[in-house]
C-alpha cells in the first residue's frame, strides 16, 4: 500500500499511538489526514483534519464515513485499556466496555468504510491488536480478550474484502509509553517506534506486523510445546 498521496482517516487520533500514526503519515506524504476523536476541539495537530468520531456511536460512524468518503487507508486505532480480571465484581461490566470500543468500534468503522475503499481502489485497513491477542494475565484478562477478537475479526474482513483488493494488517506489540500504559511497571517502547514498523509493514503488504521483539518471540511461541499462551503451570 502506497502511503505518498493516499488519504487516511485514524480513529481515537489526538493522543497517543493515534496522534503518533497522524504525524507519520503526513511525513510520508499523505495528502490527507482525518484525525478522528470524541471531540473532534481535542485534536492539536497542524495538517490534520479534525473529525468528530466516537467509535461507540453508529451515528458518529456513519456521518464520519459520509464526510470521508475518499479515504483510501483506514486505521482502527481507537480503543481502551482498563485494568481487571474475569472474577472481579465488575469483570461483566468491564468486559462489555472494552468489546464495545475495542471489538465492535472496530467492526462498525470497517463496514461503514468499507464501501469507500473498495471505490477509492481498495486501500487498507490497519487494525491495532496487541500482544494480548495471545497473551493473557489477571491485569489486564478482558481487556486481551477484547484484543484477540480483534485478531479474529481482522482475519474475517482479511478474507471478505480481499475480493475488492483491500489490505487487512493487525498491528501486534507490547506496552507502548501512551497515556493508556501510565503507572505499569513494564518495558515500553515509543509510539513513533511501534508507527514506524507499522508504516513500513503497510507499504511492503504485509497482512501481519509485529512490531517489537518481545511480540515475535511470543508469537514465535504459539506452536511450542507447551505453547505459550498456556503461561507456566
Amino acid at each position: 500500500m502506497k502511503i505518498a498521496d493516499s488519504t487516511v482517516l485514524i480513529t481515537g487520533a489526538n493522543r497517543g499511538i493515534g496522534l503518533a500514526f497522524a504525524k507519520a503519515f503526513l511525513a510520508r506524504g499523505a495528502r490527507k489526514v482525518y484525525a478522528g476523536a470524541r471531540d473532534p476541539a481535542s485534536v492539536a495537530l497542524p495538517g490534520v483534519e479534525p473529525l468528530k468520531l466516537d467509535v461507540t456511536s453508529p451515528d458518529d460512524v456513519e456521518a464520519a464515513a459520509r464526510v470521508a468518503s475518499d479515504v483510501s487507508i483506514v486505521v482502527n486505532n481507537a480503543g481502551i485499556a482498563a485494568i481487571g480480571g474475569f472474577l472481579a465484581d465488575d469483570a461483566e461490566a468491564l468486559l462489555r466496555r472494552h468489546f464495545e470500543t475495542n471489538v465492535f468500534g472496530v467492526l462498525r468503522v470497517s463496514r461503514a468504510f468499507a464501501p469507500a475503499l473498495a471505490r477509492n481502489g481498495g486501500g487498507a485497513l490497519l487494525n491495532v491488536a496487541s500482544i494480548g491477542s495471545w497473551l493473557s494475565f489477571p491485569m489486564l484478562a478482558t481487556y486481551a480478550t477484547s484484543k484477540a477478537t480483534v485478531w479474529s475479526l481482522s482475519n474475517g474482513l482479511r478474507n471478505e474484502l480481499r475480493e475488492q483488493g483491500t489490505q487487512v494488517m493487525s498491528l501486534h506489540m507490547g506496552f507502548v509509553d501512551t497515556d493508556l500504559t501510565k503507572g505499569l511497571d513494564a518495558v515500553k517502547s515509543s509510539p513513533e517506534d511501534i508507527v514506524k514498523y507499522a508504516l513500513d509493514a503497510l507499504e511492503a503488504g504485509a497482512e501481519e506486523a509485529l512490531a517489537d521483539e518481545l511480540t515475535r518471540q511470543v508469537h514465535g511461541g504459539l506452536s511450542a510445546q507447551p505453547p505459550v499462551y498456556l503461561g507456566s503451570r
